[in-house]
């Protein structure tokens, strides 16, 4: 505690992705020495130039950081025993078999846990299944260091809480929610984030608490989305708009928050949380019905979304099988470079699968890769080039785009984000 308060602390953050690195320059910004690890020798090496990647870092404070030699980075794991603090923010994706890839957490503990020294804070921020920090870390942790877990070092799980564009909370002022294995684990690491945040850090029992309560975060936002997703439909049997619908709801100001619908779910966490718990609950013979219902629904969209504009192509005397189709937007949210877990890619699956000729304009994006494939899209789009596809689909909503451009000169388009709202010539839209 000393230590912290003097911030003689040195930190240590494993993988320097968009949780990672945010988390890295904060503690860094505090007072901290900070070094970040990561087994991609290009990440490594331009956050040793100063450079950023990661679109809610300002660029000159990861460069001052570096020039003042508070922040560095390597891929030497043997620098572990040189912290006091590390935090371990590694990817937690999916398998081919929708079930939790836990092997970047797993290679990352036992990196550490080869260099781990005595009295060292260890805190899992990477998106789990509950049990995972006293399962699996805990034990691979003591094993490859021979130390004893709430003796000689101290465990715990705080969760990432990482929202990319969001202009008011970012990593500094986001408040934390802290587990650790023992009460003296959670104090010390608790304040090891109140020193360097501003956002509230919440403590909580045990690091299962933690592990839960962000599932429950994630998995709340997909149960609300597939139930709009679903509404969705049956007002567009109805022929009712489902945007009116919400807009009408949400003036009641109690006991109702708007969500929206959508070509499907993307980013790191919300699509891909609720298969992390249940996958553990089938461990306990439990089925959870509500939540798999709403993941069903929300895997479904890119597909629902083909099939309507299947629909509107016909309508204008277009076979899908041949079409030109202009896709705008492949970043998972608006005005933003991120295209984890995108649903706008997987329309554009759909749409090859049924012989449609798909081409992607993004300006935050000019290209992608799927399944080892890099995917270039339009470098930019005038009213000559949106008047040659057969559709346009919205499927990211973009500020930065001309929409007032596109419904002029487009044959047909499909706008699944309703971003063409206050446009008044709506002859030529249709929205999801």
């Amino acid at each position: 505690m000393k230590k912290i308060e003097e911030r003689s602390i040195v930190v240590g953050v494993v993988g320097l992705g968009y949780v990672g690195l945010p988390l890295a320059v904060e503690k860094a910004k505090a007072g901290f020495k900070t070094i970040g690890f990561d087994v991609q020798a290009e990440k490594v090496d331009m956050v040793n130039a100063g450079k950023n990647y990661i679109g809610d870092i300002v660029d000159s404070d990861l460069e001052k950081l570096v020039k003042d030699d508070m922040l560095s980075a390597t891929t030497d794991f043997s620098f572990v025993k040189d912290t006091d603090f590390i935090a371990i923010c590694v990817p937690t994706p999916l398998d081919s078999h929708q079930e939790p890839d836990i092997s970047y957490v797993k290679a990352s503990t036992e990196a550490v846990s080869k260099y781990l020294t005595k009295d060292t804070m260890v805190v899992l921020e990477s998106t789990t299944y509950p049990g995972t920090t006293e399962e699996l870390i805990k034990p691979i942790l003591e094993k490859g260091s021979g130390l004893k877990c709430g003796e000689d070092f101290y465990l715990g799980f705080s969760p990432e809480r990482v929202d990319p564009g969001n202009l008011i909370y970012k990593t500094k002022n986001t408040p934390k929610v802290v587990g650790g294995i023992g009460r003296e684990a959670t104090e010390v690491i608790a304040t090891m984030y109140r020193a360097v945040l501003e956002g509230d850090v919440h403590e909580v029992s045990s690091p299962a608490i933690a592990e839960m309560e962000k599932i429950l975060e994630n998995t709340y936002r997909n149960i609300n989305i597939g139930l709009i997703n679903e509404l969705g439909r049956l007002c567009h049997e109805m022929g009712i708009s489902v945007w009116e619908v919400v807009d009408a709801a949400k003036t009641k100001p109690y006991g109702f928050q708007a969500f929206y619908p959508g070509p499907g779910l993307g980013g790191h966490c919300i699509p891909l949380d609720p298969y992390y718990l249940t996958w553990k609950a089938r461990e306990y013979g439990f089925h959870t019905t509500l939540i798999e219902n709403s993941m069903v629904i929300n895997d479904g969209q890119p597909s629902y979304c083909v099939d309507r504009a299947m629909h509107i192509l016909n309508r204008h005397k277009k076979a899908i099988n041949g079409a030109k189709v202009l896709v705008l937007g492949v970043a998972y949210k608006q005005d933003i470079d991120d295209y984890r877990e995108s649903p706008a890619i997987h329309v554009i699956d759909e749409l090859e699968k049924v012989g449609a000729n798909v081409e992607f304009y993004d300006p935050w994006i000019s290209q992608y890769r799927e399944n080892g494939k890099t995917v270039i899209g339009l470098k930019e789009i005038s009213p000559e080039i949106v008047a040659s596809y057969d559709l346009v689909m919205v499927t990211t909503g973009h500020t930065n785009v001309d929409y007032e451009m596109v419904q002029k000169n487009a044959k047909a388009i499909f706008d699944t984000k309703n971003v063409m709202s206050m446009i008044a010539d709506r002859g030529n839209i249709e929205v999801l």
